[in-house]
């Protein structure tokens, strides 16, 4: 008899519960049978490994669930077929057929069915619309962001423009004042120096007999 485990389920044991079960189904056998062997595996009852295969991991194995008995009906009736004619079918014998039947389908959980394949195949046509959809709204926006530098630049050619003008202004009416002040300077000083010169004049009168006299 096997251990009892009382341990959380890891992903492990979750495939291998998968991969017995599937290969049960595929072969025609229980789930029972299935269970009692993964039980045997992993150390746990089979008691509780149905439990965990019908409460969480059938779910995530729906479509290999539809694959595996999907073959099994298909080995069933090339047996069937196979006992009672007794013939040969494209060439090969019965158990040929099997193995060769059993390879072309995958003979894994991870082949898809038809059905799958076609859901498969609508999820990804949702999915690549989807996705184009996203891809033209990030056109658009780097369209816009485009547009949005190119005006910005615009402006800033604008407002250098405008930046580069005033600087040549500010330096016409810069040099202008330097000029004004200068001559300003110049007329001072020349008026300071014709108000010398008057005060360094020699002053004369005449006295009361007629004779010159400096002013001091």
């Amino acid at each position: 008899m096997s251990a009892v485990r009382q341990d959380a389920w890891s992903a492990e044991d979750d495939l291998i519960l998968a991969e017995v079960t599937l290969r049960h189904i595929r072969e025609g056998s229980t789930q029972l049978a299935a269970f009692e062997e993964v039980g045997e595996r992993i150390g746990r009852t089979s008691a509780a490994c149905g439990f965990r295969w019908n409460s969480c991991v059938r779910k995530k194995y729906e479509d290999a669930i539809s694959l595996a008995k999907s073959q099994r009906q298909k080995k069933s009736y090339y047996k069937k077929q196979s006992q009672t004619s007794g013939a040969q079918v494209a060439g090969l014998t019965a158990p040929e057929l099997d193995q060769e039947l059993y390879k072309s389908e995958g003979a894994s959980e991870e082949t898809l069915s038809i059905d799958a394949v076609i859901r498969f195949l609508r999820q990804f046509k949702g999915g690549f619309q989807e996705t184009s959809r996203q891809f033209k709204l990030m056109e658009k926006s780097l369209r816009e962001k485009d547009e949005e530098i190119a005006r910005l630049r615009s402006e800033n050619e604008r407002l250098l423009k405008e930046v580069s003008e005033v600087k040549t202004d500010y330096h016409v009416v810069n040099d202008d004042y330097k000029a004004l002040i200068q001559i300003m300077d110049r007329a001072r000083r020349l008026a300071f120096l014709n108000e010398e010169d008057e005060e360094l004049k020699t002053r004369f009168k005449m006295d009361a007999n007629g004779n010159l006299e400096r002013i001091e």
